[in-house]
C-alpha cells in the first residue's frame, strides 16, 4: 500500500461518518436522501470537495490520514452539508445561510469555511525568484510558465518571477 492510500478501515470510518450525517439529516428534515459516492484523490490543499451535480464527495487521503479526528468532526459534515443544500435548495451561495444553518442545526458544528491543516507536504511547488525575494509557485502555474501561457509578477516589487 502506498503511503498516501487509505486503509480499508479508514475508508469504512469515512463511510460510517457520512452515513451518520445522512441519518441525522433525514431525522431533521423527515426526508430520505440519496447517499453520495466517495472518492479519495489528492486535491491540492482541499481537505474535502463536494461535487454537487455528481452527488460525490472527494476526501484528500493524505490530509485525512494526518487529521482523522478533525475530518470526522468537521470536514465530512461540511461536505455533506453542501450536498444537502444542493438537494434541498438548489443553487445557493456555497457557504450561505442555508449551508450555515445545516451545519449548526443538523450537525451542531461551527460553520467554518476553511481548515487549518498543515498542507506543506501535499502541495508540490517550484522555487521562483523576483527582484526582492523567493517565491513558491504551484506546479500548475509552473507548467503555465513553461508552456508560455502565463507570466507571473511579484506583488511587492512588480518584478517578473523567474524559476531558480
Amino acid at each position: 500500500m502506498a503511503s498516501r492510500d487509505l486503509t480499508e478501515q479508514q475508508r469504512q470510518q469515512i463511510q460510517a461518518e457520512v452515513e451518520s450525517c445522512y441519518l441525522k439529516a433525514e431525522r431533521y428534515f423527515k426526508k430520505v436522501f440519496e447517499r453520495p459516492l466517495l472518492s479519495y484523490r489528492r486535491s491540492g490543499k482541499n481537505a474535502g470537495t463536494a461535487f454537487l451535480q455528481q452527488n460525490r464527495i472527494n476526501i484528500h487521503p493524505l490530509l485525512f490520514s494526518e487529521n482523522q479526528e478533525e475530518f470526522i468532526h468537521d470536514v465530512i459534515p461540511h461536505e455533506v452539508s453542501h450536498l444537502l443544500v444542493w438537494n434541498l435548495f438548489g443553487r445557493t451561495k456555497p457557504h450561505g445561510r442555508e449551508w450555515q444553518s445545516i451545519m449548526i442545526e443538523v450537525f451542531n458544528r461551527s460553520p467554518s469555511t476553511t481548515h487549518s491543516f498543515d498542507t506543506k507536504g501535499v502541495v508540490n511547488t517550484v522555487a521562483y525568484r523576483c527582484n526582492c525575494s523567493e517565491h513558491a509557485i504551484s506546479l500548475r502555474r509552473h507548467k503555465n510558465v513553461l508552456s508560455g501561457k502565463a507570466q507571473y509578477r511579484c506583488r511587492k516589487c512588480s518584478g517578473e518571477l523567474v524559476a531558480v
